[in-house]
């Protein structure tokens, strides 16, 4: 049954123009019933027939509901972060997302009373909208570019990049199966997410299923950020395809399970994931690890550490034995430092062995094992196998026993370069973390030459990085010298960012405490020295804790203050 005039009812910014004596109730409603015949918003047929003028709408819109007006010619729509809300709801509710700060989205719209459109934005994007407005034909307009260009990009995406990818296997061609046509959306899809993780330089990416959402999310230079939410309905494919890919039992999602992808990108150039599940109350979250072998070719120069601290480093990698321990939490980067050691020993003339949990890149060169406790081959099962084939250097990928750390030690008393890690928090901490494992004092005064701290900090953007202003106050508790602050300049990241980075964040830096044991503090190690007494004697000797080194890098110029707190905050 066709609906009446009389049916409809004006409310929202309608009602203010009727009330502005700009359109009458009566033709309100007319028009009303004519739009909906149309399938369009009555402000659309309004402005679309020039009964009303756009500008005018907006700008008065503007006023009353104290949103900021835009015009749209002035966007650039290549730039616009269409992967935050869906193109459903860009459609259904006539909405363009025009950038997004923090935890809040800008949007585009015509009509600031649509706040059905709101509430859905919020709860499908995990952000807080913020309304931008703008006139009506612009955004219809916009919208139409914005989405067919979206589509002509993903079009060329799925057209190259997408369908030149293959994942190695075994010879069973299982891992790459995409004979039913009904998965092929969902390879294309898991192929993109990868893809694009990849171009980004993501580190990990997660899988999530909740309740009533399946959240992806991207973890790039430590932080992590969502970047689709497909529906739920997909969840079970999409996890399903990535673990066919890493040739995993896909019947069982009670327990978790773990896998590799490598994806061959080019002829000369393959990518690893390092794949895990895990069961959770919604269904399995799966989270892959990206293993690019470049990461392990990174030069001494580029870990960030000080002129000494590099000068430090250099000389203990070049002795022929003794231990070197890096410590620190999961994410802060103690493989690349191992590795980067490993690639200025890595000759000819040297036999380096590595034991890994697992082996996350493989180098030439260097022999590397993967750990599986199931089949007995454990870290200490490793140490002994290597110290029966003429070592000259040893990693070990983690020390988390009495027994890894007793053979480690021994094997560094006994003419042979031990590298390995710990989980502490700084470097006094862990020779106390040894004695506590049982290892006698003296020998591990006699077996470490250098304990290396570190974390990751966001490293500013040079393009687009600002002067920051802090009270005296402030800058004197941060740990700054009083004499200094009339002649420092500090800096902080540019809200919007810039074309070459994220949100004024480019990459990371290593802020690093290197404690290399003296005669004095052998000895102290010897007499049953605690940590604070460790901590006090290297600050008398002039190493740099972990704050003091990032407040040097805050000096430089290289990340925040901000970035500082959060990463040596105890």
């Amino acid at each position: 049954m066709a609906l009446a005039a009389s049916d409809f009812h004006i409310s929202g910014l309608i009602k203010l123009l009727i009330q502005d004596g700009l359109l009458t109730d009566s033709d309100a409603r007319v028009y009303a019933k004519e739009a909906h015949q149309h399938a369009i918003s009555l402000l659309g047929y309004l402005i679309q027939n020039k009964i009303l003028d756009a500008r005018l709408v907006a700008l008065r819109a503007s006023t009353e509901f104290g949103c900021p007006f835009f015009d749209l010619d002035a966007m650039d729509m290549s730039s616009l972060p269409l992967d935050l809300i869906n193109e459903k709801l860009i459609r259904k509710h006539q909405v363009l997302p025009l950038f997004s700060r923090g935890k809040t989205l800008f949007i585009a719209m015509a009509d600031p009373t649509n706040n059905h459109a709101l509430e859905e934005i919020k709860f499908q994007s995990l952000l807080r909208p913020e309304i931008i407005l703008v006139e009506e034909n612009k955004l219809q307009l916009a919208i139409h570019a914005a989405l067919e260009s979206a589509e002509s990009r993903m079009d060329d995406l799925l057209e190259s990049d997408l369908d030149n990818l293959s994942i190695a296997d075994d010879g069973d061609g299982s891992a790459d199966s995409t004979n039913d046509a009904e998965e092929v959306p969902i390879v294309r899809f898991v192929n993109k997410v990868l893809l694009e993780a990849i171009k980004k330089g993501v580190s990990d990416i997660h899988f999530e299923p909740y309740e009533k959402l399946f959240r992806i999310r991207y973890r790039s230079d430590g932080l992590l950020n969502s970047i689709a939410t497909p529906p739920i309905t997909m969840a079970t494919r999409i996890i399903s395809r990535v673990k066919v890919m890493a040739r995993m039992d896909i019947a069982e999602r009670r327990v978790p399970q773990d896998g590799r992808i490598k994806m061959v990108i080019s002829k000369n150039r393959t990518i690893d994931f390092r794949v895990n599940t895990c069961p959770t109350l919604f269904g399995e979250k799966l989270v892959l690890r990206i293993l690019d072998p470049s990461t392990a070719q990174l030069s001494i120069e580029r870990l960030g550490l000080e002129p000494q601290q590099q000068q430090l480093f250099m000389d203990t990698i070049h002795k022929p034995y003794g231990l070197i321990l890096v410590t620190g939490p999961t994410g802060s980067g103690k493989t690349v430092t191992l590795y980067a050691a490993l690639n200025i020993l890595n000759t000819m003339n040297r036999n380096i062995s590595t034991a890994e949990d697992p082996v996350e890149i493989t180098v030439e060169g260097i022999n590397q094992v993967n750990i599986n406790t199931k089949s007995g081959m454990t870290f200490a099962s490793a140490l002994r196998a290597f110290l029966r084939q003429d070592p000259d250097i040893i990693m070990v990928g983690e020390i988390r026993d009495l027994e890894t750390a007793d053979i480690a030690v021994k094997a560094a008393q006994t003419g042979h370069l031990v590298l390995s890690t710990l989980h502490t928090n700084d470097a006094p901490q862990t020779l106390n973390r040894l004695v506590q494992m049982g290892i006698a004092p003296f020998n591990i005064a006699s077996a470490v030459n250098l304990i290396i701290a570190q974390r990751l900090a966001r490293r500013l953007c040079e393009s687009c990085k600002v002067p920051a202003h802090y009270p005296e106050s402030v800058m004197l508790s941060a740990g700054f010298h009083i004499a200094e602050l009339t002649s420092l300049t500090l800096y902080t990241h540019s809200e919007k960012g810039c074309d070459v980075c994220n949100l004024g964040y480019k990459g990371r830096v290593g802020i690093y405490q290197m404690l290399s044991l003296s005669e004095a503090m052998r000895n102290l190690v010897m007499e049953g020295g605690n940590a604070l007494q460790i901590s006090a004697l290297a600050k008398a000797e002039g190493i740099n804790d972990l704050r003091t080194s990032g407040l040097n890098k805050v000096r430089l110029g290289v990340t925040t203050l901000e970035e500082i707190d959060r990463v040596t905050k105890e």
